[in-house]
């Protein structure tokens, strides 16, 4: 006989749907994130092209403040007679960027619900592809976070070296104050970095129209008193290798180029032209500021250093001191650094979100918080870029060799994807289209020109993959190397417990539950107050099959709870489990274990726990806590109901 009770899929219920008006209103969160917003204020908090750069364009721009000094960095074993390629090098990174640009912009418009890298390769090429795209961008929006803060903590130090003891904590206190900033949803976070953000266009545009302007009438001059070159100007000539490992530092440019095609959905509609305008406005910024720099710093003859930057050395020659400008320089440079992680903060979680929807993350980085963002991914991300500016004392020349490797793995898989959506778009014939996952696919009567782009890309940004890892290999990229297969590993351990653990949860040919023919219930105790009453009680109200236990270490405590549980027991049997090591979870955990081996088919074993709560947190400090530690103990105890009964304690005398 099939147990009537069961709910058979299809039956009809009576259900009632309403809305909830909860929400936090804890006064200190209020006051550091600001009042919680709901889900119907989504569409309000899409921003615009402006407010755009500023948010998804700071990391790009940002890194014109050590590209170049990376570079020269590198020349400057062949001497500083090798500055002089740093140029031609810096034309050729402009013109990947103006192809990656193309292929970004054409990705936008093909994928409008956002993604980028992620979702084009899982799209075209599979999850595996898509998953190493996901660690190489998860692991690059780290390290922008990591690598922005130190930079823009350098920039400090070179306008005041007596910061340089403190630039470690100086810049996790920065990556803080962002990831708070952050917290309090796009929008506002967009308000708060587009002054910074603006400010560095105006005075970099600034520095090196008046550099060049002097430069062009003769009256520049050099760097007074550059910092020493520490490099040995006869280590070696100008090689192949040498040119590849310049320019392999210099690629350190287009980092957060592809940010703006992850966040499609943060834009105003129409979101894919907002976001493609947008994409073209920053390269233009970037590409021009990044050549400027270049061309001046051999004509002045800035000097790599880490006690002060290429960019305070060009500023104090084209301002002729450290007057105003030049500290207005280095401030606007010190500020789109630190903003620059802003672009990691939007970044990160919207990739996190979608890997994690997929089932290849934890689901809680899918959860929006009180302002609309995943505010799980922003702590995540804060938590991990602060270890690694501490595991690497907060300097950017060691941080940069493990930086830029994952973009351009990324740009390779995008690109590489794209080629095939192209493809696939010229398999159909006109007027046909295929619903994906990601995207709508139809016909394009333009898709070999588009496919023979995108592959000529991929070509291009797998070549410099190469170099990279190559050149950079002994400088640290080997970790790269080795960490992203192992971040993908991972994601696959979690994506096997998902589908294992749906499989298990299924309802699919799952009958009736087995029928519950007997109720056992175990009381633990530790002696006999008023939440122990409260929980016999209760335990009661489940079943009349009720034992108490407890555990004694001393006979004259356990005879006199014998004697108080005679009066207030209301009859219930008591076992006394003596315990000569004095341990008191394992003896009733054990003694649990030997009544479920014993136990009747259909019998189901309820662990009733008496917990006492303390009115005020911290009181709780002061309490051993077994009922815990014995629900922790009792989890993973198959069959076993395990139900805690707490009982609140108020202040004395109440």
């Amino acid at each position: 006989m099939k147990d009537s009770s069961f709910v058979r899929p299809g039956a009809a219920l009576a259900q009632d749907q309403r809305e909830s008006r909860a929400r936090r209103s804890s006064s200190w969160r209020l006051w550091l994130l600001g009042r919680p917003l709901p889900t119907a204020d989504a569409p309000h908090e899409a921003i615009g092209k402006t407010i755009g750069l500023a948010v998804f364009s700071s990391d790009a721009l940002s890194s014109t403040a050590y590209a170049t000094q990376e570079m020269l960095l590198i020349l400057a074993f062949a001497g500083s007679a090798a500055f002089s390629l740093v140029f031609p090098i810096s034309i050729a990174i402009v013109v990947l960027l103006a192809l990656v640009t193309i292929s970004y912009e054409q990705t936008i418009h093909a994928y409008p619900g956002g993604g980028g890298a992620y979702i084009v390769a899982r799209d075209n090429l599979g999850d595996a592809a898509a998953q190493v795209a996901g660690a190489a961008l998860l692991m690059d929006y780290i390290l922008t976070v990591a690598v922005s803060m130190s930079s823009g903590v350098a920039q400090l130090v070179s306008a005041f070296p007596g910061m340089l003891p403190y630039r470690v904590a100086i810049a996790v206190v920065l990556v803080g104050l962002v990831m708070l900033i952050n917290l309090r949803g796009v929008r506002e976070s967009g308000s708060v970095v587009a002054v910074p953000t603006f400010f560095f266009i105006a005075i970099m545009y600034l520095t090196v129209g008046t550099a060049l302007v002097r430069h062009f009438a003769g009256s520049l001059g050099a760097v007074v008193d550059p910092p020493p070159l520490h490099a040995d100007a006869h280590v070696g000539a100008v090689t192949l290798f040498l040119l590849l490992h310049a320019f392999s530092s210099g690629t350190t440019a287009l980092t957060g180029v592809e940010a703006i095609s992850n966040g499609i959905p943060a834009f105003k509609e129409p979101r894919s032209r907002n976001a493609g305008i947008t994409l073209l406005w920053m390269s233009v910024i970037l590409g021009s500021l990044f050549l400027a720099i270049s061309y001046l710093a051999v004509p002045i003859g800035a000097v790599p250093s880490e006690v002060e930057t290429v960019i305070s050395q060009l500023a104090r020659t084209a301002f002729g001191g450290r007057g105003g400008l030049y500290l207005a320089a280095i401030g606007g440079t010190t500020l789109i650094l630190v903003m620059a992680a802003n672009t990691a903060y939007a970044g990160f979680p919207r990739l996190a979100a979608l890997q994690a929807a997929d089932g290849f993350l934890p689901r809680q980085l899918t959860y929006r918080g009180s302002r609309l963002v995943y505010s799980r991914g922003i702590a995540v991300l804060a938590l991990v870029a602060s270890a690694l500016i501490w595991v690497f004392d907060a300097s950017v020349t060691s941080l940069i060799p493990l930086y830029a490797i994952g973009v351009f793995l990324s740009f390779t898989l995008s690109q590489a994807g794209m080629a095939r959506r192209w493809w696939k778009s010229g398999r159909l014939a006109p007027g046909g289209e295929v619903r994906e996952k990601g995207s709508l696919v139809r016909h394009d009567p333009r898709w070999q020109l588009k496919m023979i782009v995108n592959a000529t890309g991929a070509l291009i940004t797998a070549v410099v993959t190469v170099i990279f890892a190559l050149t950079k290999f002994q400088d640290g990229a080997w970790v790269v190397i080795l960490v992203i297969p192992a971040l993908v590993a991972v994601f696959y351990a979690i994506h096997r417990h998902y589908r294992a653990l749906a499989r298990q949860l299924s309802l699919d040919a799952f009958g009736p539950p087995a029928r519950v023919d007997r109720h056992r219930v175990i009381l633990p105790i530790s002696g006999v107050h008023r939440g122990v009453v409260a929980g016999l009680r209760y335990a009661r109200a489940l079943s009349e099959d009720v034992t108490a236990v407890y555990v004694s270490t001393d006979p004259e405590q356990a005879a006199a709870v014998q004697k108080k549980w005679g009066l207030w027991g209301a009859g219930v049997r008591l076992v006394v489990l003596g315990s000569p090591y004095r341990l008191l979870v394992e003896p009733i955990v054990g003694y649990i274990k030997e009544v479920a081996a014993r136990r009747q088919p259909n019998e189901v074993i309820t662990v009733v726990v008496p917990q006492f709560v303390p009115r005020r947190t911290w009181h709780n400090l002061l309490h051993a806590q077994t009922a815990i530690m014995l629900r922790l103990a009792l989890l993973f105890e198959r069959g076993i109901v395990i139900t805690s009964v707490p009982y609140q304690v108020g202040e004395e005398g109440e």
